[in-house]
């Protein structure tokens, strides 16, 4: 039998016969593909691994951002309970703090935080070095309140707030009045004002007698200031301090010798003046009951001085009151107390000085503040039950 003729195959027969050369072909390009789409299959999943890693890490920095400041997410807080905004609420939130020169940003961050004025010391640091605050941020004395935002703690240190502050200091304000009133108006921290003023003595006549509480008690004169929002509290206490030695004339202080009194009674005499007189028309007249006594070593027996023990004053002082074991009770022991209860105005000083003409030793106020005097005990006795 005959091999058949290729040729007489149909063409279309012919094209359904693979050659070895074509299969060759096709499973080279197979692998080629197949490799292809690994390689592209792994590096998008590096890409992707890459992507995630930096995704996750953004998504942690943020977090840690928001939990410490819900601010920086621009995320609203629930709203908070109503709170008492009364002035004295108000002045409870303030914190004063000092920044030193040449503190480091790490030191002021901690400073803040301690003080609970900041949540964050890190966080702090790092805006602070973001922002290129680090060398900008100026010492000062400030008054920041614990629901302050960062942006608004960093706004008072760097402009450092140096503002001109007025304040009035009323005749008859002890230390801690002044102490108290200085606070309110951002100007020093109660505390320290306290302690500044125990041992403050720029004078020889303020010198610190045994049981005084503060030394500048009685010798920062009552008035009007103006000072820099920065200035410390020495300075202040000098300014007051001053102001009083220019206000005792050298007459004044020649005639108190001659009186016998030394500066120091003299100020103390006019302090128990100041703090038992409401009208100007008792001071020279109480002044004498006071000079009197003294004259006849008489226990002064003056509420006021027992009220300046006292942590809150009271309408009447009681028996009880009266035996309270301490240096200023005048009640116990006879003379002066250990030293002024309260900063006296010229008034005051001027009534010790030149003290009314009378033989009165007792004296007792009424309702409205008016003072009613007597020559002797009994006597006294029937004001107090008519008037008290």
């Amino acid at each position: 039998m005959s091999q058949p003729d290729d040729k007489n195959f149909p063409d279309d027969e012919e094209s359904k016969i693979p050659s070895r050369r074509s299969e060759k072909v096709s499973f080279a390009d197979k692998v080629r593909d197949s490799l292809s789409d690994l390689l592209d299959e792994i590096s998008w999943k590096y890409v992707a691994s890459v992507a995630g890693a930096v995704t996750f890490c953004i998504a942690a920095l943020g977090a840690v951002l928001l939990f410490a400041d819900p601010d920086v997410a621009h995320i609203q807080k629930p709203d908070a309970p109503i709170e008492d905004e009364s002035p004295e609420n108000v002045i409870e939130k303030r914190i004063n703090i000092k920044i030193r020169d040449g503190m480091s940003t790490a030191e002021i961050a901690d400073r803040l935080a301690e003080k609970g004025i900041i949540d964050s010391s890190l966080k702090f640091r790092f805006f602070a070095r973001l922002r290129g605050y680090d060398d900008k941020l100026r010492p000062g004395s400030y008054t920041f309140t614990a629901d302050m935002s960062d942006d608004d703690v960093f706004a008072k240190l760097l402009t450092g707030e140096k503002k001109l502050i007025k304040f009035t200091v009323p005749e008859g304000f002890g230390v801690k009045e002044i102490a108290e009133r200085l606070y309110n108006l951002d100007l020093a921290d109660k505390n320290e004002f306290l302690k500044a003023a125990e041992n403050f003595a720029p004078y020889d006549y303020m010198r610190k007698r045994q049981n005084v509480f503060f030394a500048a008690e009685g010798f920062l004169f009552p008035d009007t200031y103006n000072v820099e929002s920065d200035m410390d509290i020495d300075e202040i206490l000098t300014l007051m301090a001053n102001n009083f030695d220019e206000r005792l004339t050298p007459e004044m202080r020649t005639h108190a010798e001659k009186m016998g009194l030394s500066v120091y009674d003299l100020i103390t005499l006019a302090s128990l003046v100041e703090r038992e007189v409401r009208f100007p028309e008792d001071r020279p007249i109480v002044a004498q009951v006071f000079l009197k006594r003294l004259k006849l070593n008489m226990p002064l027996q003056t509420d006021a001085t027992l009220q300046y023990l006292m942590d809150t004053p009271k309408e009447d002082v009681t028996i009880a009151d009266t035996q309270i074991d301490s240096p200023y009770n005048t009640y116990q022991h006879a003379g002066l107390p250990p030293g002024p209860i309260a900063n006296p105005g010229m008034a005051s000083i001027e009534a010790v000085l030149h003290p009314a003409e009378t033989d009165y030793l007792y004296f007792v106020a009424d309702r409205n503040g008016h003072n009613h005097y007597a020559f002797t005990y009994e006597e006294h006795l029937n004001l107090v039950n008519e008037y008290r």
